[in-house]
C-alpha cells in the first residue's frame, strides 16, 4: 500500500471481501470434487483447440516449484503468506476496492489449495492450455483466483500511484 491509513479506517468493511473468499474456497473445492470423481486420471479431454481439462496432482507450488519442502513445509508457508495478505487487507482502506477484492481471491485461492495439501497431500489441477507443440502448466480455479486477485492488488497500487503523483502535481 502506498500510504498508511488511519487507524480507524483500517480494516472497515471487509464482511463482504470475506464472503468472497469463502465462496471461492467452497467453489474450488466444489470443483476439485466433481474433478476427482469424474475426470479420469491424466487423460486429455479437449473442449477447445487450445483448452482441456487434464486432471493430474502438483506437489509443489506454481510449476510444480518447492515440492522438496512437503506437505507440512508448503502449507506452513502457505498459512503464514496467508496471514500476511490478511494483515495487507487489515491495513487497507474502503477506498481501496481491487485491492480488497485482491485480497480475498488470493486468500480464497490460498485456502483451496492448502485444503487440498492437507486433506490429499498434493493438489488438485485441471486445466491445461495447449497447442499441438506446446502446453502450460495445469492449473485449477484456485490458482486462477490467484493470479486474478495479485493483479488486482498491482491495479491498485498503479492506481494510488497515479493518484499520489497527481496530488502532487495540484
Amino acid at each position: 500500500m502506498s500510504s498508511t491509513p488511519a487507524p480507524s479506517a483500517a480494516g472497515k468493511g471487509l464482511g463482504l471481501y470475506a464472503i468472497l473468499a469463502i465462496v471461492a474456497i467452497v467453489l474450488d473445492q466444489w470443483i476439485k470434487y466433481a474433478v476427482e470423481s469424474g475426470l479420469p486420471f491424466q487423460e486429455k479431454i479437449d473442449l477447445l483447440p487450445f483448452l482441456a481439462l487434464f486432471r493430474t496432482y502438483n506437489t509443489g507450488i506454481a510449476f510444480s516449484m518447492l515440492s522438496s519442502f512437503g506437505d507440512t513445509g508448503l502449507i506452513v508457508i502457505s498459512l503464514v503468506v496467508s496471514a500476511f495478505i490478511v494483515y495487507l487487507a487489515l491495513r487497507s482502506t474502503p477506498r481501496q476496492l481491487f485491492a480488497r477484492l485482491g485480497f480475498a481471491l488470493i486468500l480464497g485461492g490460498a485456502m483451496g489449495n492448502v485444503i487440498d495439501r492437507a486433506i490429499y497431500g498434493h493438489v488438485v489441477d485441471y486445466i491445461l492450455f495447449h497447442t499441438p507443440h506446446w502446453s502450460f502448466a495445469v492449473f485449477n480455479l484456485a490458482d486462477v483466483f490467484i493470479s486474478v486477485g495479485a493483479f488486482l492488488v498491482v491495479v491498485e497500487e498503479f492506481i494510488g500511484w497515479r493518484y499520489e503523483v497527481r496530488s502532487h502535481d495540484d
